[in-house]
């Protein structure tokens, strides 16, 4: 009986929920910020608005379907760990503020989820393609490499580098999206800053949370090939250096008065991120890289804030 109940509160328009939750749109959110303060640190001021109103349709549905695509890649593994009893219907990660793994625990159907995937595909295909063709390109690299990083989860800890990889994606479009001719060094740093970012802030803290679940599924992530010391170790050599280049991206940068908003970045990237990266170096325990990961989740809308501090102040 116990089932049908937990099927009947997700009735109605409260089953949208589910969908949202299959997309991990709360921590969604805090991503899309990424890559519209790439394309505004990059042009230093405003895209017309049109660029401004489809480049945010197609960032929105570009990250609800990579995140979706991810449980879909992942049906049948999240599926062994329902079974095992490892999935929880929520907890304090960002990403299971909803449900975790709706499709999994069998409040979703497949097909649903897949449905819901190809939708917000297409609605980000196409304004990639308005937007700059050379976005449709990463947007399917993107997305490929989200499904070879699923496919790694039992095979190799370097799956954490492909990570980094799909996390700088968007990034990398919206700086096309607004330049075609965009400064190769820019992208680099950018490329390098968000890249690190996701391995350290993201991807290690939250494979740490789950440790204790990868072993018994018996996963190849950092924390369970290497060990706890080591890749707590890398993240935050990996953070430390995420905040130095975002600095040096911002020096690249058109905005006024950078030198002063690379200094305020500095500060941004100390408070999120090499702060409680250095706490998580001394305790070193799941509950610190959960409170971490959430943490330096707000690092893309945190950079957002400053570039439009200094779009403002030009």
């Amino acid at each position: 009986m116990a089932e049908p109940a937990r099927q009947l509160s997700f009735d109605g328009f409260a089953r949208l929920k589910l969908f949202w939750a299959l997309s991990r749109t709360p921590h969604g959110l805090l991503d899309m910020c990424t890559p519209a303060f790439a394309a505004l640190l990059w042009l230093g001021a405003f895209p017309p608005l049109n660029v401004i109103l489809i480049g945010s349709l197609t960032i929105f549905a570009g990250y609800t379907a990579v995140y979706a695509l991810n449980d879909v890649v992942d049906y049948r593994v999240d599926r062994e760990k329902a079974a095992a009893g490892v999935l929880a219907a929520g907890t304090s990660d960002l990403d299971g503020l909803i449900i975790r793994h709706p499709m999994a625990q069998g409040l979703l159907s497949f097909t649903e989820g897949l449905v819901w995937t190809v939708f917000w595909s297409v609605v980000a295909l196409i304004g990639a393609y308005i937007l700059n063709p050379v976005c449709v390109v990463i947007f399917v690299g993107g997305c490929t490499f989200e499904a070879i990083y699923c496919g790694l989860w039992r095979v190799s800890p370097y799956r954490t580098l492909v990570s980094g990889a799909v996390k700088t994606s968007g990034a990398m479009a919206a700086v096309f999206a607004v330049d075609p001719h965009p400064s190769a060094v820019f992208l680099i740093a950018l490329f390098l800053a968000l890249f690190l970012w996701e391995i350290g802030g993201q991807n290690i803290p939250n494979d740490l949370t789950d440790l204790e679940e990868d072993r018994r599924m018996r996963a190849r992530t950092v924390p369970v090939s290497w060990g706890i010391e080591r890749a707590v170790d890398i993240a935050v050599a990996a953070l430390t250096a995420a905040v130095l280049i975002s600095v040096g991206a911002f020096l690249l940068s058109p905005l006024h008065h950078r030198e002063f908003f690379a200094l305020v970045v500095l500060g941004v990237g100390c408070w999120l991120l090499i702060g409680p990266g250095l706490r998580l170096f001394r305790k070193r325990d799941g509950a610190s890289a959960m409170a971490f990961f959430n943490r330096a989740s707000y690092y893309p809308p945190a950079l957002l804030a400053v570039v439009l501090l200094g779009l403002m102040a030009a």
